[in-house]
C-alpha cells in the first residue's frame, strides 16, 4: 500500500500510523497516558499560545518524509502552523513537528515509538521525549539524536528553543498523576 492509499482510508480509533509501507494501529489511550498527554498540551499551549510563539496538539496526524505518524503530543511554532487564505488552521498537516512527545503505552513498542521519533528528528524536528510513566522516566532526544536521560523528580526537563518559557521539573510532571 502507498502512502497515498494509506491516507485515503477511513481514521481509525485508536490511529494507525504508516511507516516503511506498513500500518500500524497504536494502542488504545489508558488512563496515565491520557492525564499526561491532556496536561502537557494543556501547560505547553499556557505557555506558549498567549505570546504566539508555539501550539500544542494532542493526537495530530503529520504526514512527511514518506511517514504519516500521530504523535501523542505535537507542537509547532506559530509561523509554521499551517493556515487557510482566511488564517484558519489547516486540517492536514504535512510537515514534521517542531517538538514530539510521545508516551509509552503498556505493551508498546519502544522501539518504534523511538524510530517514530528520530524520523521526525530526521525531518527538522527540534526535540523529541520519550515519556515512560510506568518508570518515571523521560528520555530526550536532540536534533543531533543525541540521548538523555532524566529520572530524578527535581530535575527541570530540557525543552526545545523555541519553548524556553516552560520549566517543568519531572516531579510536576509525574505528581498530575496524582491530581
Amino acid at each position: 500500500m502507498t502512502l497515498a492509499e494509506f491516507l485515503a482510508l477511513p481514521e481509525t480509533t485508536p490511529a494507525s500510523e504508516y511507516v516503511d509501507a506498513e500500518i500500524i494501529q497504536k494502542p488504545m489511550p489508558q488512563g496515565e497516558h491520557s492525564t499526561l498527554q491532556g496536561d502537557l498540551v494543556t501547560a505547553l499551549n499556557g505557555a506558549l499560545k498567549p505570546s504566539k510563539i508555539g501550539r500544542a496538539y494532542p493526537e495530530l496526524r503529520c504526514t512527511f518524509g514518506g511517514r504519516s505518524i500521530v504523535p501523542d503530543v505535537s507542537a509547532f511554532l506559530w509561523s509554521r502552523i499551517p493556515r487557510r487564505a482566511d488564517g484558519r488552521v489547516e486540517n492536514v498537516f504535512d510537515i514534521a513537528p517542531d517538538w514530539m512527545i510521545e508516551i509509552l503505552s503498556p505493551q508498546q513498542s519502544q522501539t518504534k515509538v523511538i524510530r517514530n521519533i528520530f524520523h521526525g528528528l530526521d525531518h527538522g524536528t527540534e526535540m523529541g521525549w520519550l515519556i515512560d510513566p510506568e518508570e518515571s522516566f523521560v528520555f530526550v532526544y536532540g536534533a543531533d539524536k543525541s540521548v538523555q536521560g532524566f529520572g530524578d523528580l527535581d530535575a527541570v526537563l530540557p525543552v526545545p528553543n523555541f519553548a524556553k518559557a516552560i520549566q517543568l521539573p519531572l516531579g510536576e510532571m509525574f505528581a498530575w498523576l496524582r491530581d
